[in-house]
């Protein structure tokens, strides 16, 4: 349920049972010390800040069942440098990977119905929305696609590196 760990700083590894169907928001809110997870595929959603702060965390994969990424999900998780996005994920609400300064890799199958990852930064096909620019990324400037449509909330969040951009 909503904020079940938050706060539970000394908290390092979490195995979620397969009767669990969503992660609430701010289920583990700053479990700064929590370096791992494993999402079963019964969970079919994963609330707004369900990860906030979790600052240990250094991957994520969301299986196929999800189909829900609320807002701020994993913002903060500033180890976070490698995440992997299941096949049903539809909505992905504001950035949820926003301050991760160590993200370099989102991975998304190309045949995924609804999202893309093009030279590494995510995008929803269907609104053509750019949804996160990974903040661990190294380039100094950036060409935003043809035919992106909308720049979604915080999708350049603590981008470092990052110098000029281009839409």
């Amino acid at each position: 349920g909503y904020g079940a760990f938050a706060g539970c700083e000394s908290l390092s590894s979490v195995t979620i049972p397969d009767s669990v169907t969503n992660i609430g928001g701010e289920a583990f809110f700053r479990c700064g010390s929590l370096s791992s997870v494993a999402i079963p595929d019964s969970v079919t959603s994963i609330g707004d800040e369900a990860f906030f702060f979790c600052s240990s965390l250094s991957s994520v994969t969301i299986p196929d069942s999800v189909t829900s990424i609320g807002d701020r999900a994993f913002v903060g998780c500033k180890r976070l440098s490698s995440v992997t996005i299941g096949m049903a994920v539809e909505h992905v609400g504001i950035n949820p990977f926003a301050a991760c300064e160590a993200l370099t890799q989102i991975v998304v199958s190309p045949d995924h119905p609804f999202l893309a990852t093009i030279d590494h930064v995510l995008f929803h096909k269907l609104d053509k929305r750019l949804i996160c620019y990974p903040g661990g990324l190294f380039g100094t400037s950036y060409v935003v696609p043809d035919g992106i449509q909308s720049i979604g909330d915080r999708a350049f969040s603590r981008c470092k590196s990052l110098s000029s951009v281009t839409i």
